[in-house]
């Protein structure tokens, strides 16, 4: 327990303070955790060190995660997705798939089913990283986003049956009919068993434990859910993944659906950066440093086949820019990979030596990853005019009007009421599903990065009478001041704050004009309370 304990200390520690300089870069937590696990495999040789302890945590950080996957993928998103994510998503497995078969079957003569495998594990890409970067950036709501989000979602179904396919290459004792037969018949028992009556247990469980108030309860029957749904499917011979991930499908039906992913989140989070720390230490940095070049030829490789495929696919129904960014966003190599390999290795259908190679591969693969989503517009650009690129705005012939920046529900009330008073406006937002709308509205919307030069300049702020900050981050709304006050110290910043505590961190800032939120609705509803009262007044009279 005393060497557990060092080695988890030891993770922990240096994970944190990698990731907390990776951040500063851009560059993904995965990284980190992956780094921590070769430098503690190479650098810490202490006495008992018990790194192979942590593969069980490691195993339930995937099983979570395939349970966090399966809360995204509701029955509703699917039918409403159907055509981008199912027809897209199988071209785009399938076909890679296909020719990532044919290059290692015919080229580097693997077996049949290493090269089965292998094509299968390298026709993902990687949610972990792809899925927040869009979210963080609102690429999500722009085309390529959602087309991109829609073959990510194929990806994570397409897990199940891959994982399902390895356990069927390691029997031997069944014909394969035999194997069909029973995973089909189980397959059965546990679909209906989960949907039929899971389900209702599930349902039971959720609404008796968030009844009682006790997060600690509640969390209690997740974690319940989670592993009594993993053991099922293990107990009918499938994965424990597979259990997990049904399990997230039922409750992304129900009303607790949101609860639940923010209560586990960074649960799920911990446990799979554990996962990819154990993945670190099987890394041989030595071998990797002596063949850097045969790996990054065939990730460039995989990379090509990846993207023109993924190109060719998007390219049918959308423009070309769209399918570029669609493209980039999806040639890498996911971490699915890690438990593909690890998984086949351990059940010996493919060499521990090969599948090590194969995971250096994948680790090349998320490294590089990062840099092209940062850069995803410049490097789309170069191959295709950019219809839906932010921050490239024309100067704007406008002068003393209103800026308003962030275009939520505050932004449109706002919006609405400039509009009424016949007051010159415009407005700005990062978020494209926002300019969609105030463009449908028939307002002068611009999608940019108010905190950049570019955008302050096309717009005119030092021209314009006053800009509207409506956006409800803190840390948003800092960048945003600091840059047009930079820009034009003497902008007309008119800015909403939630708390006392939120305007002493803005108080440093030469804003003109602080509008206190629940002050003014305050004073709203007495208004109204008042008016009412001096009504039954004059009834009562």
């Amino acid at each position: 327990m005393e060497h557990f304990l060092s080695t988890l200390f030891l993770a922990i520690f240096l994970a944190t303070v990698i990731n907390i300089i990776l951040k500063k870069f851009g560059i993904s937590q995965i990284i980190g955790y992956i780094l921590t696990g070769i430098i503690i495999s190479y650098g810490f040789h202490f006495k008992g060190a018990d790194i192979a302890s942590l593969d069980a945590i490691a195993e339930f950080g995937i099983v979570f995660l395939m349970f966090t996957i399966g809360l995204e993928i509701s029955f509703d998103k699917i039918k409403k997705m159907k055509e981008i994510l199912l027809l897209n998503g199988f071209l785009q497995v399938h076909i890679s798939a296909v020719l990532i078969f044919l290059v290692t079957y015919f080229i580097f003569h693997l077996t049949i089913e290493v090269s089965l495998i292998v094509s299968l594990a390298f026709s993902l890409s990687s949610t972990a990283i792809v899925l927040p970067y869009l979210k963080s950036s609102k690429d999500i709501y722009t085309p390529y986003g959602e087309k991109t989000t829609a073959i990510l979602i194929y990806q994570d179904l397409a897990v199940i049956p891959i994982l399902l396919l390895i356990s069927f290459l390691t029997n031997e004792t069944l014909s394969i009919g035999q194997v069909i037969w029973n995973t089909f018949i189980s397959a059965v028992i546990i679909t209906v068993f989960m949907f039929v009556f899971g389900k209702r247990i599930i349902d039971w469980l959720l609404q008796f434990s968030s009844n009682t108030r006790l997060e600690e309860l509640f969390i209690g029957a997740v974690f319940s859910i989670v592993i009594g749904a993993s053991l099922m499917a293990e107990y009918l011979g499938f994965t424990y993944s597979l259990g997990a991930f049904l399990a997230g499908m039922i409750i992304a039906d129900t009303k607790f659906r949101i609860k639940v992913e923010s209560d586990i989140s960074n649960f799920k989070d911990l446990l799979l950066g554990t996962f990819f720390f154990t993945v670190g230490t099987k890394i041989d940095i030595i071998y990797f440093l002596e063949n850097t070049h045969i790996i990054v030829g065939l990730f460039l490789l995989i990379m090509l086949i990846k993207g023109l495929v993924v190109f060719l696919i998007i390219r049918r129904k959308s423009d070309k820019n769209t399918s570029v960014k669609s493209a980039i966003a999806l040639c890498q190599v996911g971490e699915f990979s890690f438990a593909i390999f690890t998984l086949a290795s351990s059940q010996h259908v493919i060499p521990v030596q090969t599948a090590n190679f194969l995971t250096l591969i994948s680790v090349m693969s998320m490294i590089l990853t990062p840099f092209f989503l940062n850069n995803i517009y410049k490097i789309s650009s170069l191959l295709a005019k950019d219809l839906y690129e932010s921050d490239k705005i024309q100067p704007i012939d406008e002068q003393n009007h209103i800026i308003i920046c962030g275009f939520s529900i505050l932004g449109r009330i706002v919006a609405r009421d400039l509009a009424d008073r016949n007051m010159p406006f415009v407005v700005v937002s990062n978020d494209l599903r926002q300019i969609q709308v105030a463009t449908k509205m028939g307002y002068k919307a611009f999608f940019g990065h108010l905190e950049k030069r570019s955008v302050l300049e096309a717009l005119k702020v030092e021209k314009s009478s006053s800009v509207i900050v409506t956006i409800t981050e803190t840390h948003d709304k800092i960048l945003i001041c600091d840059a047009i006050l930079k820009y034009c110290p003497e902008a007309n910043i008119i800015l909403k704050y939630e708390s006392l505590e939120e305007k002493h961190l803005l108080i440093d800032l030469k804003i003109k004009k602080f509008v206190h939120a629940h002050a003014e609705v305050g004073r709203l509803l007495v208004e109204e309370a008042t008016h009412c009262c001096d009504l039954n007044l004059h009834r009562y009279d």
